[in-house]
């Protein structure tokens, strides 16, 4: 059996995981589901690092330059559309 100390982890709720990725819990388990953010099952309980959260906040960041303005729903296109393009 393996020891790992976790006593500097902070561990995270799927609650919390989802409020701080602004996505709902489905959406969370989804992501979990296909591998997108990892997590851990403790029993019947389902807990994210605090840290790999972060990390794939981080791993989001979009790159200046590369948002494709085509591919965003109408209503958060409106909101970036300069208005002179309207």
């Amino acid at each position: 059996m393996v020891y790992v100390d976790t006593a500097d982890i902070t561990w995270l709720n799927t609650g919390e995981s989802a409020r701080r990725l602004g996505i709902t819990p489905r959406t969370l388990y989804r992501f979990i589901d296909d591998g997108k953010v990892p997590a851990y099952r403790f029993g019947r309980v389902i807990r994210l690092k605090e840290s790999e959260v972060a990390q794939f906040i981080e791993e989001c960041r979009i790159a200046p330059g590369t948002l494709d303005i085509s591919a965003l729903d109408p209503e958060e296109s409106e909101s970036v559309t300069p208005k002179s393009a309207t």
